[in-house]
């Protein structure tokens, strides 16, 4: 099995519901996403995915989430905007988008809040 793995960073504020602590205030984070994609067998080029691929799917992902309050955007004005669901935000906005010569897949998405403190989603 190989994988390929493709991180960025954004900065954005939000605010938990429904939570009784610090993190039920407004209050920002500067984040850091990790995508892994993998797949049995590498294209004709040798190559598993495109780094330049997974990055402009991220890029588009993390346009619409920096520097912005996340609770006021779909579907956080809804959903809860946790870093669980942040990484699930990312496998729903990325995965269709991933066209390939070869079968691949995201098996893993890794969102940090900090330094020491990420959520994984795994589809």
């Amino acid at each position: 099995m190989f994988e390929v793995t493709v991180e960025q960073t954004f900065a954005a504020g939000h605010a938990l519901r429904n939570y009784h602590g610090k993190s039920e205030d407004v209050h920002g984070h500067n984040y850091r996403v990790r995508v892994t994609v993998e797949g049995e067998q590498l294209d004709s080029t040798g190559l598993l995915v495109d780094f330049l691929e997974v990055n402009r799917l991220i890029g588009g992902a993390v346009a619409y989430l920096d520097h912005r309050f996340i609770n006021d955007l779909p579907p956080f004005d809804e959903i809860n905007p946790s870093a669980e669901n942040i990484a699930k935000y990312f496998y729903d906005r990325i995965s269709g988008g991933l066209k390939n010569e070869v079968p691949v897949h995201i098996s893993a998405i890794q969102v940090w809040e900090t330094d020491t403190s990420s959520a994984i989603y795994r589809p």
